[in-house]
């Protein structure tokens, strides 16, 4: 049974029965019987099956929960020194933005209605993400909504729409907002996110010529340095952004703002497993109950 469990684990964490073949060191076939004895032995189907991938159905989240708590016992056993107390597991990925807002205190509240739970936060981009979660490897992500259609498996919930502003040094004079992103130095918002493909998307659409002096992802570092007056940006006003620090100042870009979709992915609540619910909604409420 041992062995029927750590290829269920890595089935999951994988998605396909070929590629958990590879990484435990067992053809495709051997690991499909072993999970055909395990099915066998429960006496229910742990996958919905589509085509080459193998998602966890919801009785398959709850073993698959059972099995890594049994594991870790398993490796304890003759240890000298006590294990933990069991625990389940919720992963949780979310980009840098999130991490500083809402997302502490959902955790906050999970671990006072669910103590018995760990949570892990994985930090990363929304293309990184989306991409965990669709593997399988985290349970569910906060991040920027992708610019493509999602797999018919997994679902949004759009929590908030965070309009872009033009912000400049507090002291540089000006309230057009287009002539100084024309005139002045432009820091870029990386165009490998899926936010700063949105800034990317627009600046062409409105046919700037930029000066560029600088490319990066992170949102705080961007913010300062417009503060020391490197020059002007784009980006979104988070909840974390609100007010803005006092160097810099925004600009409404008016009948022209375009929005930031922060949302919540993960697969169907039909197939989650009751904590990863529990933290799903938790993580919607703080969030202000998410948008239609």
């Amino acid at each position: 049974m041992i062995k029927e469990l750590k290829t269920l684990i890595a089935v999951a964490r994988e998605g396909t029965f070929a590629a958990a073949g590879h990484k435990i060191g067992l053809t495709q076939a051997a690991v499909s019987a072993q999970i055909q004895r395990l099915e066998a032995e429960l006496g229910f189907d742990l996958f919905d099956r589509k085509g080459r991938s193998a998602h966890l159905n919801k009785r398959g989240q709850q073993i698959l929960l059972q099995a890594q708590e049994l594991l870790r016992l398993y490796e304890n056993l003759g240890s000298t020194t006590p294990g933990l107390p069991p625990s389940v597991l919720v992963n949780i990925g979310a980009i840098a933005s999130v991490q500083r807002a809402y997302l502490p205190d959902a955790l906050a509240r999970f671990h006072q209605q669910c103590p018995q739970c760990r949570t892990r936060v994985v930090p990363g981009l929304s293309v990184e993400l989306i991409n965990l979660v669709d593997a399988g490897e985290i349970d569910m992500a906060v991040m920027i909504r992708p610019p493509f259609s999602l797999q018919s498996d997994l679902r949004w919930t759009t929590l908030a729409l965070e309009p872009y502003r033009l912000i400049v040094p507090r002291k540089m004079p000006g309230e057009d907002w287009s002539a100084l992103l024309s005139d002045q130095p432009f820091i870029r918002y990386d165009r490998s996110s899926f936010g700063g493909r949105q800034v990317d998307r627009f600046l062409r659409q409105m046919h700037f010529t930029l000066r560029e002096v600088c490319e990066l992802d992170e949102l705080d570092a961007i913010i300062k340095l417009v503060e020391k007056g490197v020059g002007v940006a784009l980006v979104p006003q988070t909840s974390a952004h609100q007010p803005w620090p006092k160097g810099v100042r925004a600009l409404d870009l008016g009948a022209h703002t375009f929005h930031r979709d922060i949302g919540l992915i993960h697969r169907s609540r039909q197939s989650l497993a009751d904590p990863v619910a529990i933290l799903a909604e938790l993580v919607i409420e703080q969030a202000g109950g998410g948008i239609e």
